[in-house]
């Protein structure tokens, strides 16, 4: 029996866990030499014991015999559909989704080569996980593969961009951090937003794309705060506070620069980036507006006030321990998102148990919104039509 019974629900955010040797079939021959000398993806790879450790696990009939039980216990590379295509669409099933936004896992940060001065590799990796994510996501229509593009260069971003739709992406994921030589919301980057536009698919931010945590905080003389995972380099109570950030100051200049009245048709979702930021930040918005609107003729020519050009345009996904109900109520209806963050460790053992308490006082509309409407608002074309509202699902009563 499903996880999720006899209701309508899209899931915003869903990983995969690739293996170390993931872009290698996709990657330009000639460049990937380049790409395995990095420093930074020898840091990724470390002990290969761990792929061989994925893969038989995977390859014994005792374990896969505890697939069904286990779909949201087991997780990360212990988790069904976690790197092999053929087990995917089983999980959703098991899940009870009418469809999952795929992101990547290994490829996060594209290796932090768009930080470097090689861009001809830093467009290769983004290509080469395109091509592979696509690939994944073609063994299922519900499963809508997302691709990253890097905003460093102007026609680099545009022929990326151009290629990920080619290849079938369902979703553009771009840094929410900007770039190094010119702002996110620069006129040279609208053939992006553009072509976006016209196939109707979303512009997506996600977690791992933001400015990090200075690491000076870490040295208050204590030890050093292990997270969920054991290391020291993913996310703890500290490094979480500033996830936002970015992605806040992103949007932000998108709106005031006018980026989204050129393209009031084009959606944003700020995916696994919390929420309880969104009130306070949809606020502030309104506040600067009103307060330099005298001054800047770019805030008199905004076509709405700027939270309402985020209740139009932006889409989020709160963590299942924030209040999704607060957010909401504070926020409009139109906005928040439901995601599962499968196969994470970050997505819990029971997401919708979370949620479904949080929005207990939240009106039946704004519930089915959540769960499935807004996101077929963001996905646009993105999502198949037969996909949006399956016969065999039903929405939330």
């Amino acid at each position: 029996m499903p996880y999720a019974q006899d209701r309508l629900i899209h899931d915003a955010d869903s990983h995969l866990m690739e293996l170390d040797d993931c872009l290698d079939a996709y990657f330009d021959p000639a460049l990937i030499a380049r790409y395995h000398a990095l420093p930074y993806f020898r840091k990724k790879i470390g002990n290969k014991g761990w792929a061989i450790k994925a893969r038989e696990a995977h390859a014994d009939p005792t374990f896969r015999a505890g697939e069904d039980a286990n779909i949201l216990l087991r997780k990360n590379y212990e988790a069904l559909g976690s790197f092999l295509p053929r087990d995917r669409p089983k999980s959703v099933d098991l899940l009870g989704f009418a469809s999952q936004l795929v992101f990547t896992t290994f490829c996060l940060g594209n290796f932090g080569l768009d930080q470097s001065d090689d861009l001809e590799l830093a467009y290769a990796a983004a290509d080469a996980h395109n091509r592979m994510m696509t690939d994944f996501c073609s063994v299922d229509r519900r499963l809508l593969a997302t691709a990253y593009i890097p905003l460093e260069d102007f026609a680099r971003a545009e022929a990326c961009a151009r290629l990920a739709i080619e290849l079938g992406a369902k979703a553009l994921m771009v840094p929410s951090k900007p770039p190094r030589r010119h702002g996110p919301s620069h006129i040279g980057l609208d053939p992006v937003w553009k072509l976006s536009e016209e196939a109707g698919l979303p512009i997506l931010f996600h977690v791992g794309g933001e400015e990090k945590m200075e690491d000076i905080y870490n040295e208050n003389g204590l030890p050093r705060v292990k997270d969920f995972h054991g290391g020291e380099e993913n996310f703890n109570s500290l490094t979480y506070m500033p996830i936002p950030h970015s992605v806040m100051q992103t949007l932000a200049a998108l709106i005031f620069d006018g980026v989204m009245d050129r393209f009031p048709n084009l959606k944003f979702g700020a995916i696994e980036l919390g929420a309880s930021w969104l009130p306070g930040w949809m606020r502030n918005l309104d506040s600067s507006a009103m307060a330099f609107s005298k001054n800047e003729t770019r805030l008199k020519n905004l076509s709405a006030k700027p939270s309402d050009i985020v209740r139009r345009q932006v889409r989020v996904t709160p963590y299942p321990h924030e209040d999704a109900g607060w957010i909401i109520a504070n926020s409009g209806e139109e906005i928040c998102l439901f995601s599962s963050d499968y196969p994470h460790v970050e997505g819990g053992r029971n997401p919708l148990k979370r949620f479904d308490e949080s929005l207990k006082d939240t009106n039946e509309r704004a519930k089915q919104r959540f769960y499935a409407e807004n996101f077929i608002d963001l996905m646009g074309e993105g999502l198949a039509a037969d996909l949006r509202r399956p016969a065999h699902l039903k929405a939330v009563a």
